[in-house]
């Protein structure tokens, strides 16, 4: 990621997955703003995912084009050049 630059992170997520929440929670913590995707309320989305990451659960997110499946703490901080 350029310096100054801002990532562009989408997270797909549902309303009830507690790795979600955690996901979303660690990133409002380190202030990345990141567009949030309800896959419980669009099949449009769920499909979207599912093409992207060739998976059916949640959280995936993407981050500049990288997918990270699951919360990998480890993987989201080294594509957001967050120092642990």
């Amino acid at each position: 990621m350029a310096e100054g630059k801002k990532p562009t992170v989408r997270v797909y997520s549902t309303k009830f997955c507690p790795y979600c929440v955690t996901l979303k929670a660690y990133l409002k913590d380190k202030q990345v703003e990141f567009e949030d995707i309800d896959v419980g309320a669009s099949e449009a989305a769920f499909q979207e995912m599912v093409t992207k990451s060739g998976q059916m659960g949640v959280p995936v997110a993407e981050i500049d084009g990288q997918i990270v499946v699951g919360f990998n703490r480890v993987k989201i901080a080294e594509l957001l050049n967050i120092k642990e």
